[in-house]
């Protein structure tokens, strides 16, 4: 763990896997601001006007990688995270603790280390209840990615009918979802969602995914995020362990874990992801759904 300052923010720590840095700003947060290449571009969307930015009482969205708990509601899920938080030296990464949010008693952590290969990160989320009465809540772990990235969801392995007769999974929708929407496209393997600055008003997909794993591309870089699947579980959202949301400003990419009852004073629930960052190899193409998928494949094919 190293003791930087970037964007502004006196008091960040990288961390680096293989080429790959991380970046997280002590002075707000929990926030992951930066990922990429060393002297690179960064993959994250960050609010430009923003850095730099601390305390008040109004939530400043930042951009990077950021830790909710889910279900969305006005104004519990918009805590402002504009103060300190600790930074503590763990093996193979650091924690970033904050103080308990005053209108909730929920503290949020996340603990970042670096994987076993190259390019990859492992983040585990983490909700305490230090109130003296139970919540019911999901971790929300939600990643903003950087201006012209496009965004991957697999579907379920195909199966003709009358093989397949029962559903394989909910597909949800906001209110404010036009499916005709440009920025979608609805492929036979992948629902793809692509950032446009231009674009009007914004769009939000859920899905009941348990292939376990969204992908987003920026150019020649790609960033995987994986996350856990229980089938016996009850997720927020209808089912959603998986969402996409996009506006003119940003695209993320965001996994949740399940519904779960906090007991007071120290109750907590756990939700990991494991990110891999990769340049798409030289002699391939990921145009098509199978491309894309085979680009992935050999991304993933070596252990995290």
């Amino acid at each position: 763990m190293e003791r930087i300052e970037w964007g502004g923010w006196p008091n960040c720590v990288r961390l680096t896997s293989g080429a790959i840095d991380l970046i997280a700003t002590t002075d707000v947060g929990p926030r992951v601001l930066f990922l990429g290449a060393r002297g690179g571009r960064n993959l994250m969307g960050v609010n430009e006007e923003q850095l730099g930015q601390v305390g008040g009482d109004t939530w400043r969205i930042y951009g990077g990688h950021r830790l909710w708990h889910a279900p969305e509601a006005m104004p519990r899920s918009y805590a402002p995270d504009n103060f300190p938080v600790t930074a503590e030296a763990i093996d193979g990464g650091v924690r970033l603790s904050q103080e308990a949010e005053a209108l909730t008693g929920i503290r949020k952590e996340i603990e970042i280390t670096t994987g076993k290969k190259p390019g990859t990160f492992h983040l585990r989320h983490r909700l305490i209840n230090t109130g003296q009465w139970a919540v019911e809540c999901a971790p929300w772990a939600l990643t903003v990615m950087a201006p012209g990235s496009e965004a991957f969801l697999p579907h379920v392995p195909y199966a003709p009918h009358p093989d397949a007769l029962l559903p394989a999974g909910p597909l949800v929708l906001w209110p404010y979802t036009n499916m005709s929407d440009s920025r979608f496209t609805w492929g036979e393997r992948l629902i793809r969602l692509r950032h446009d600055a231009s674009a009007t008003g914004a769009l939000k997909l859920g899905m009941r995914n348990a292939n376990g794993w969204a992908a987003c591309r920026n150019g020649a870089w790609w960033f995987i995020k994986q996350y856990p699947f229980d089938p016996n579980a009850t997720y927020p959202d209808f089912g959603s362990n998986v969402e996409m949301f996009s506006n003119p400003e940003i695209l993320e990419i965001e996994s949740l874990g399940p519904l779960t009852k906090l007991s007071p004073l120290g109750g907590f629930v756990v939700h990991d992801e494991v990110w891999t960052v990769a340049e798409e190899p030289a002699d391939s193409k990921a145009d098509s759904d199978e491309e894309v998928l085979g680009v992935v494949n050999i991304i993933l094919s070596d252990e995290n």
